[in-house]
């Protein structure tokens, strides 16, 4: 017979430091402190369930998403049919 299903007892946080909710509820203003030098996971019965980040942190992240998209379109862009081929030293922009 098969047994029931029992979730991984360790859970990655990915990130620096946990606080439970309820110490979240007793102090935000601690924790948002704490997230300023790094990152914190809010849990939920030792489950992650939000991140608290740095606003450099998240400018970061919005800032590698933009990258990735800029770089996706100028591939399909080069890779269309109708694209002109315009030859570009790399050292001229550096």
């Amino acid at each position: 017979m098969n047994k029931p299903f029992k979730p991984d007892p360790i859970i990655p946080i990915l990130a620096d430091v946990g606080v439970s909710i309820s110490d979240l509820k007793r102090n935000p203003a601690a924790v948002v402190e704490a997230a300023r030098s790094r990152q914190v996971a809010i849990l939920n019965r030792n489950k992650p369930v939000a991140y608290v980040i740095a606003p450099h942190v998240w400018q970061y992240l919005c800032d590698l998403v933009l990258d990735q998209r800029v770089m996706r379109e100028a591939e399909e862009e080069l890779l269309s049919e109708d694209a002109d081929s315009i030859e570009v030293d790399l050292a001229d922009y550096l």
